[in-house]
């Protein structure tokens, strides 16, 4: 049998990707048409994105657990199977509750792909393009910010909100073929994971010490990128219609700075992740510079910035962890994988809720400096990990 490409590899799973990440937000976009079929209050039809979070956070490391022994291209077509099931109810769901059982299983779809797919990007390339390979399949999760999501609110808002999920059916169904053709069938398989892993994961200082510098180098960014229309709006005086574009605009840098970093990460990866945290810190407080002095040329470059250095550290954060994971627990790669896909939620949660805060006691304009500070939480762990690794040397 002809072997399959990685890059075709990597296209399958970034497909799959992208009908995850479109999934993740449509809701928001939604939101207004959901209250009105269902005649339901705005904090009730939000349980549509915090269940979805929670069920992300919980659903990585708990699917992980139960399917290690299965056959990973199996694995990935069951995983784009519930995706999709999940989808369909949401879709067609007559109740309320029914659209939230539905948002629950797409999440929990997407906590175990992103965990499993990422290990197979790794595995399915040269040692030294593994965080190329993993800022690649990243990617879809970034066109979807700028081309899914927008759209799939698009649809909802030209037809109606159920049009919006069997679209994203649609993306899925694609992705289920790409994963049965591009996949490979002999990839690694972890095998049984039983609770010894979880007590050699959370007892192995480095790996416990990736996991909080992933919360908080990737957490931070959004106690500013929660609040960022209200402040492009609200504080730069952007019309509602500009900041469309300049959200556009900003997923594109996402994109460019996501394969930045995958490049970046090759090799030294601590080293790699300081200078992009430093960057992202810097990149925050440019953005409260120019919110405070209310400048849009200033706000406009601010914000592209921000999109450059915002998710850059994904890659290198991911596959610092299943290299640590590699070094130290080889038989449970799969499972720190997810608790890092679970991690990257808790950081979601961690940033939103400090940024809400700062602006419920003060302003928008200084979510910014909440982000910096969680960010130099992540920098000082990564100074404290270096010298931990020099003194094994």
């Amino acid at each position: 049998m002809k072997k399959i490409s990685p890059s075709l590899t990597l296209l399958a799973l970034a497909i799959n990707a992208f009908a995850i990440g479109s999934t993740e937000f449509i809701s928001v976009g939604l939101m207004p048409m959901i209250v009105n079929t269902f005649n339901i209050s705005l904090s009730q039809a939000g349980l549509t994105v915090s269940l979805y979070a929670l069920g992300v956070t919980v659903g990585a490391p708990l699917l992980t657990i139960l399917t290690g022994t299965w056959n990973r291209k199996t694995l990935m077509v069951s995983i784009m199977g519930l995706f999709i099931l999940g989808n369909l109810l949401s879709a067609f769901a007559p109740t309320f509750l029914l659209l939230l059982v539905g948002r629950v299983l797409a999440s929990l779809a997407h906590g175990i792909f992103m965990s499993i797919s990422t290990v197979i990007a790794a595995d399915v390339v040269r040692p030294e393009k593994r965080a190329s390979a993993i800022a690649l399949m990243f990617t879809g999760l970034t066109v979807a910010t700028v081309i899914g999501v927008p759209l799939g609110t698009f649809i909802g808002q030209h037809s109606n909100w159920h049009m919006s999920f069997v679209f994203i059916v649609v993306i899925g169904l694609i992705g289920l073929i790409a994963t049965s053709i591009l996949v490979p069938k002999g990839l690694p398989i972890p095998g049984k994971i039983n609770l010894s892993g979880l007590a050699r994961i959370f007892t192995n200082k480095s790996i416990l010490m990736s996991l909080f510098i992933t919360a908080f180098g990737y957490g931070g960014t959004f106690a500013a990128y929660t609040y960022l229309t209200p402040i492009l709006e609200g504080t730069f005086r952007f019309s509602a219609s500009t900041v469309v574009i300049i959200l556009v605009a900003y997923g594109v840098m996402v994109a460019i700075g996501n394969s930045l970093g995958g490049h970046l990460a090759n090799k030294n990866i601590l080293p790699a992740l300081q200078k992009m945290f430093a960057a992202l810190a810097l990149s925050l407080l440019f953005l409260f510079i120019s919110a405070s002095l209310a400048s849009q040329a200033l706000g406009l470059i601010a914000t592209l910035l921000l999109g450059l250095f915002a998710f850059m550290n994904v890659p290198g954060l991911q596959l610092y962890v299943v290299q640590l994971a590699e070094k130290f627990t080889p038989k449970d790669i799969t499972l720190v994988s997810a608790f890092n896909i679970a991690a990257f939620n808790v950081g979601i949660t961690l940033g939103s809720f400090v940024g809400g805060r700062i602006s419920k006691g003060s302003s928008v304009v200084f979510t910014p400096l909440g982000g910096i500070i969680i960010i130099l939480l992540a920098m000082f762990l990564i100074r404290l990990a270096q010298k931990d690794q020099a003194s094994k040397l």
